[in-house]
């Protein structure tokens, strides 16, 4: 099995681990389970089907037992993405996509695989596996798959391409956020040009299901700002769900929509369910959301972050305004 290699000052490079990662995918011999984070994003379900179809057109055996947001279930062909399983083939190589705690790993148990490759671009990736490839500088681990299957004996097709677009895209709230680069720009121009519809992907993102526009109005009517406007945050209730439907696999772009009001750092998006509460946090200027998350048991990314809160609504509005506070404290905003 390929291993990293260790050069002269005892670091290893970026590309070594592609070249590991990639080496280790294409000897092995056994089948494929790919999984990606709890509740998947763009990210997390395009960064996955494009190394599955990568691996599909090498002659491997694949499994992903991934349950996609509605929003993004057009990416997927029928019979791509499988129902939870319960236990890993014995032979199985089990690869761990866009998953920044291991406990929030879904559709597969990641014990019992013969052999784990964790891809990551989060910080807080503890690096577990048989071979870990976590990169914070990317901006998106669909960013390290393009990487990865360009070192692969595959060629490039839109349908690999798209889907590892798709997931560049959407951590880079297409290509609006801080994290976007030179770097993830030229990806992104790269993966165009293996034929990718732009156009048709870009506009197909936007559409959502009608009550989304109608939760909407009712979020909208729930924003509230604290700090003297510092914090802005809005709540999705089960009152509201009984009202116009679940809406949550794409709730998140609300919490995107009230980041841009004026004057705020925090952004927050608190939705309640039976026995918790999801929080969903974007900030800016040297903010950090990870670090809110992280006072509440939860993580992510500087810039945006969740954690899962077991307490109800109000409560957890509590702790997180807490946490907020001190952060903003601690970068002398209050």
């Amino acid at each position: 099995m390929s291993s990293f290699v260790v050069d002269n000052s005892g670091e290893v490079n970026y590309q070594q681990k592609v070249t590991a990662i990639a080496n280790a995918l294409s000897d092995w011999q056994g089948s494929f389970v790919l999984v990606a984070h709890v509740d998947p994003d763009g990210d997390a379900l395009g960064s996955s089907l494009a190394l599955k179809r990568a691996l599909d057109a090498m002659g491997k055996r694949t499994l992903l037992p991934l349950d996609a947001p509605r929003y993004l279930a057009f990416l997927a062909n029928e019979g791509e993405l499988s129902d939870p399983i319960d236990a890993l083939p014995d032979d199985c190589l089990l690869v761990v996509l866009d998953v920044s705690d291991r406990k929030r790993a879904a559709g597969a148990p990641t014990e019992g695989a013969a052999f784990i490759v964790n891809i990551d671009h989060h910080g807080t990736n503890d690096r577990f596996g048989d071979l870990a490839l976590v990169e914070p500088a990317s901006a998106a681990t669909a960013q390290i798959v393009k990487d990865i299957i360009d070192a692969l004996p595959v060629s490039w097709t839109p349908e690999i391409a798209t889907p590892c677009l798709t997931g560049v895209l959407t951590d880079t709230g297409n290509f609006r956020y801080a994290n976007t680069s030179p770097d993830v720009l030229a990806c992104a121009g790269e993966l165009l040009e293996k034929g990718v519809d732009y156009a048709g992907l870009t506009d197909r993102l936007q559409w959502r299901h009608p009550d989304y526009f109608k939760m909407l109005g009712l979020v909208m009517s729930s924003v509230e700002f604290a700090f003297d406007g510092l914090l802005v945050s809005a709540t999705i209730t089960q009152a509201m769900r009984d009202e116009i439907g679940d809406t949550d696999d794409d709730s998140n772009d609300y919490v995107g929509l009230i980041r841009y009001a004026e004057g705020t750092k925090i952004a927050a998006l608190l939705k309640e369910h039976d026995g918790f509460t999801k929080l969903s946090v974007r900030t800016r200027d040297d903010v950090s959301a990870q670090a809110i998350c992280m006072q509440l048991g939860g993580g992510g990314h500087v810039v945006a972050a969740g954690a899962k809160l077991a307490v109800g609504l109000e409560e957890a509005k509590a702790l997180f305004i807490e946490a907020a506070r001190a952060e903003l404290v601690k970068k002398n905003l209050l």
